[in-house]
């Protein structure tokens, strides 16, 4: 029930970004000569190398599910954390957050140049929605993070790793996916087609 109940909230988020994507078609349809100064300002380059960070969390991502899966909450005591075979659910989730962190930060740092630039959210139609939509897909990266620290969190409280646990890891994973394709799009929207 909790993974289909995921599935459907996640098709609500989807019409969310449906609206997010229609209202920025819109705008470029009406404001051609705007959309090509401003896209002009964006890194693209920067902006690639930050969706591939948020594209291989996806992957360290999947590889903490399979050991959840396998009822692996964490590495063996006593393992050397260099190992990555021997790595469990934990160990896999910490890197995804850490990739989903830097992500984050790569954004801030975006906005921090676009800003001095002079696009703003205020500035002009192609400032509104371009943070909007590229901070709400922020603001779902964070709350996916925050997801991640509780399911790694509960690797330390429980002393059996049950199948409640490892659902709650699935469903995580498929928020965090959900996210990552959700930026793909984004990506090739904003950075790709000028």
């Amino acid at each position: 029930m909790v993974a289909v109940g995921t599935m459907v909230w996640l098709s609500s988020e989807l019409m969310f970004f449906a609206a997010l994507f229609a209202f920025y078609f819109t705008l470029r349809g009406h404001l051609p000569q705007l959309w090509s100064e401003r896209t002009a300002e964006l890194n693209v380059p920067f902006a690639a190398a930050n969706t591939l960070v948020l594209v291989i969390s996806s992957v360290w991502c999947q590889l903490g599910v399979w050991q959840a899966e396998r009822g692996v909450p964490a590495r063996p005591a006593g393992t050397r954390l260099l190992r990555f075979r021997e790595w469990g659910m934990r160990e896999w989730y910490v890197l995804t957050y850490v990739f989903g962190a830097t992500f984050v930060a790569g954004q801030v740092y975006e906005y921090a140049h676009l800003i001095a630039d002079g696009v703003t959210l205020s500035s002009d139609s192609y400032g509104s929605i371009f943070y909007l939509a590229t901070g709400f897909h922020g603001m779902h990266v964070t709350g996916g993070l925050l997801a991640f620290l509780l399911i790694i969190g509960r690797t330390f409280t429980t002393r059996r790793y049950t199948h409640a646990q490892a659902t709650g890891a699935v469903v995580t994973s498929y928020y965090w996916h959900f996210v990552d394709v959700v930026w793909i799009a984004l990506f090739a929207t904003i950075y790709l087609l000028k």
